[in-house]
């Protein structure tokens, strides 16, 4: 019997015969030989809790989180203030252990949850319906795409180079083995080029993907761009920032037919870039292509007020081989902690919070520019992260400033070659004055230190 699965070498026997083989091995002999680790784990052997307590203790001591650091880094995830609450009511016991509500009768406290949830993404994004979520941005973008493939019956998605470079990474994944052509737009000075997009626009287009703000953190102009998309029948699916939609034109003024993004800055923490989860919502007029579930509010027979899956647009269940969507469930947890999030700030709270990072931002981005070290990489109007050029290599830069206690920004060059140099300083609600004076400072005199 192993050590950590209690059954015994009778009952394996008896488990491995009614599936109809002879041993553990030859459930796996689908996988190739020459693939397989033809040795034990180097794992070492088993040890005490205490012993355990303390080395899991020794090895926590060399990592430095945003509890001991500034941080200044965006690039998809944002380390925004979450109100202890948030933390308070996601921990309850009957929250916590809550899986996929398969038996909704007994499951009003979840489905309560996410259709709050959901009812707060309406609103916040403008859109008519949303689903009690996906994992994360990278893979609500990409049902996106496939459900825009499956409503117009076209077989390629447009997607501008300033959207999440991770997010396209698992865009190209998903669409590789659904037969989908992606093609990339690139960029002009940071923003959509409306030109290129027009001459690569075609009848077998499905879908535009803009990010807004997008990844340089311009916010983007998208009114020939949604005029472009739809007189071509075309989707316009919008992956957007969740915060600054309480300041910014929401998808559903734009007119944009699906809108997602990453929910993580919705009191969700960094988690060392995960669990998060992935916000999707659409309009009536595509609500039954949509993936995974909608939570409804109704009456039972006595007239109460309660809960039920009201739509389930999955055929896993009954007909796999026409399935629209790989996603099974949701991220109810991680949901119900942006729920929370959003009742707790309610919309002036969250409103403050986007002022708030606006504001900071631009201070940090003058200050910066003042010093005559650095230079603007784009002229255009941004929300919380900018793009800078620097005088010196942005990863020697950024190991100076962690030698002061600084997270620094993204260094473009790693996706963007054309953009050498160049740094995405990213400042939320959590950075004082004190802060970003500290980043100008270091920042300021890295120069004369890395020559």
């Amino acid at each position: 019997m192993h050590k950590y699965i209690p059954t015994s070498n009778a009952q394996q026997s008896e488990m491995l015969k009614s599936v109809n083989v002879k041993s553990i091995e030859d459930l796996f002999v689908d996988i190739p030989e020459d693939i397989r680790l033809k040795r034990k784990l180097n794992v070492a052997g088993p040890i005490s809790e205490a012993e355990l307590i303390k080395s899991m203790k020794e090895l926590a001591k060399d990592i430095k989180t945003t509890d001991d650091l500034i941080c200044f880094l965006g690039a998809g995830i944002y380390d925004h203030f979450i109100p202890s609450v948030v933390k308070h009511i996601v921990s309850k016991p009957e929250f916590y252990t809550a899986y996929t509500p398969y038996q909704p009768e007994i499951s009003q406290g979840t489905l309560q949850a996410i259709y709050e949830y959901q009812t707060m993404i309406c609103n916040l994004t403008g859109m008519d319906v949303s689903n009690a979520s996906m994992y994360d941005g990278a893979t609500a973008l990409s049902e996106a795409a496939k459900m825009a493939s499956v409503v117009t019956n076209r077989k390629k998605v447009l997607v501008s180079s300033s959207v999440n470079p991770e997010a396209k990474k698992v865009l190209r994944t998903y669409m590789r083995f659904s037969d989908i052509e992606i093609v990339e737009i690139d960029d002009k000075e940071g923003t959509i080029d409306v030109d290129l997009l027009k001459s690569s626009i075609d009848s077998n287009t499905a879908a535009f993907i803009a990010q807004n703000p997008n990844f340089f953190g311009i916010i983007e102009d998208l009114d020939d761009v949604e005029k472009l998309v739809h007189k071509n029948g075309s989707l316009l699916i919008m992956y957007v920032e969740p915060i600054s939609l309480s300041i910014l034109k929401t998808p559903g003024e734009i007119g944009a037919d699906i809108a997602v993004g990453d929910g993580q800055p919705l009191g969700n923490n960094l988690n060392f870039g995960g669990p998060h989860l992935g916000f999707f919502a659409t309009t009536q007029k595509l609500m039954r292509k949509l993936p995974g579930r909608i939570i409804g509010e109704t009456n039972d027979v006595d007239g109460k007020r309660g809960f039920v899956l009201t739509l389930q647009a999955r055929e896993q269940h009954i007909r796999r081989e026409k399935a629209t969507s790989n996603i099974c469930t949701n991220h109810s947890l991680n949901a119900l902690t942006a729920a929370v999030y959003m009742a707790t700030l309610g919309k002036h709270g969250i409103k403050e919070v986007a002022s708030q990072c606006y504001k900071k931002a631009h201070y940090a981005y003058n200050k910066l520019l003042k010093t005559g070290k650095f230079k603007p990489l784009f002229e255009k109007p941004f929300f919380m992260e900018f793009a800078i050029e620097c005088e010196s290599n942005v990863d020697d830069l950024n190991e100076l400033l962690l030698s002061n206690g600084i997270i620094g920004g993204y260094n473009l060059e790693k996706e963007y070659k054309k953009y050498k140099n160049s740094m995405l300083v990213c400042v939320t609600e959590k950075r004082t004055k004190e802060e970003i004076n500290k980043l100008v400072s270091v920042m300021g005199g890295a120069s004369d230190e890395l020559r």
